[in-house]
């Protein structure tokens, strides 16, 4: 993505919100790509592979549920929950649906405007949808996924971490996740940059996760600081892993990946929310349980998706730095809003209510496990 953003892109960053009309083209593009498909299996089962949906039972408070997620790795709940048809099983008679996403401002509009009701997105995009509709749009119902994120440099040109000083570093977004977490770490070594243009002691180059090979084979960047499988990728064609910011958090934890629903979605039908939870809890259990059968699952669907795999040699590494977690993890939600701040790209966020961990806190309870905790954050 270039470092210079529209106007619209800003609004995101900064908390403003988006017009009806660019809801309503989100809302559009949304249910371009929605794609109902849904299988009758369980957890540990192998997917049923008709493309038709199977949805068997008591129907439940609506006839479709549009579930919304990324065809990354650090989504791999949903990529196993839906490839295996875990959701579906506890929807019953409620089709699930699913729509794909490249970037988090895209997946919130089609959240906002009722594309999709329920979605797996990570953190900043989450404060940003939060604080722009003044708490009024989504909560965070659950975690999903914690770490998977890496620099990764050109071990030609870069040696040592101060040598990242005065090099070119690809993220993904401005203000997504990962720039605001390289931009705190650039801080914290006592360089400047600018955070809307990516200028000063490091070049901050905003590049689509899709391109960023592209442009560290050309030489248009010395490494990023990106999610998996793209560190993974990049590791493939030569780079070296110079940081995990796992390393960077206390007990290597941080969240990348949380559950969110729209509020009016979550008010109208919570047995519906409940049920999509009960699947997201039993889809990270069989990740954790038969991990090798959950990345062949999550590595078949990436297939269905794209029309191509991950190579084992990307897959493998990835898979690996990536903890599955029904803990949202929420006292690193609000380390990653302080930070954004800091750098410039959000405005002191009010995160009071963002959280609503009750469905979640019912279903780990009926299998004897502790509730999780919104860190001071959570609803009402």
């Amino acid at each position: 993505m270039p470092a210079s953003l529209s106007r619209r892109s800003r609004a995101r960053i900064t908390g403003r919100a988006s017009t009806p009309a660019r809801r309503t083209s989100a809302a559009l593009a949304g249910l371009i790509v929605l794609a109902v498909a849904a299988t009758g299996c369980g957890y540990g089962s192998a997917a049923d592979k008709d493309d038709a949906p199977k949805a068997h039972g008591k129907k439940l408070s609506v006839d479709t549920v549009r579930i919304g997620y990324f065809p990354n790795l650090t989504h791999a709940t949903a990529l196993v929950g839906d490839q295996e048809g875990i959701f579906q099983k506890e929807l019953g008679g409620t089709k699930a649906g699913y729509a794909q996403f490249n970037a988090g401002p895209s997946e919130i509009e089609a959240l906002n405007s009722g594309a999709i009701d329920i979605g797996w997105l990570g953190p900043s995009p989450a404060i940003n949808g939060y604080t722009a509709s003044h708490g009024k749009d989504l909560r965070i119902v659950a975690g999903s996924a914690s770490g998977g994120v890496k620099l990764v440099v050109n071990p030609e040109k870069i040696k040592s971490l101060k040598d990242v000083k005065g090099k070119k570093i690809a993220t993904p977004q401005l203000g997504n996740t990962q720039d605001v977490a390289f931009l705190d770490w650039i801080g914290k070594q006592g360089w400047k940059v600018d955070a809307q243009s990516g200028k000063g002691d490091v070049s901050v180059v905003r590049t689509d996760n899709k391109i960023t090979p592209d442009a560290y084979r050309s030489g248009s960047v010395d490494g990023a600081w990106v999610p998996e499988p793209t560190a993974s990728k990049l590791v493939a064609e030569g780079a070296k892993v110079l940081l995990d910011e796992s390393t960077l958090w206390p007990d290597k934890k941080f969240v990348i990946t949380n559950v969110v629903v729209s509020q009016s979605f979550l008010k109208q039908h919570p047995d519906v929310v409940a049920a999509v939870l009960r699947g997201s809890v039993k889809s990270n259990a069989f990740i954790n349980d038969h991990p090798d059968a959950a990345k062949k699952a999550a590595n078949a669907k990436l297939k269905a998706l794209s029309g191509k795999e991950l190579p084992g040699d990307v897959l493998d590494p990835a898979w690996q730095s990536i903890r599955f977690t029904d803990d949202p993890l929420a006292g690193t939600l609000s380390t990653e809003a302080d930070n954004a701040v800091k750098a410039g790209l959000l405005e002191a966020p009010r995160l009071k209510g963002i959280y609503d961990l009750t469905q979640l806190n019912k279903i780990l309870k009926a299998q004897g496990r502790p509730a999780v905790d919104a860190a001071g954050l959570g609803a009402q």
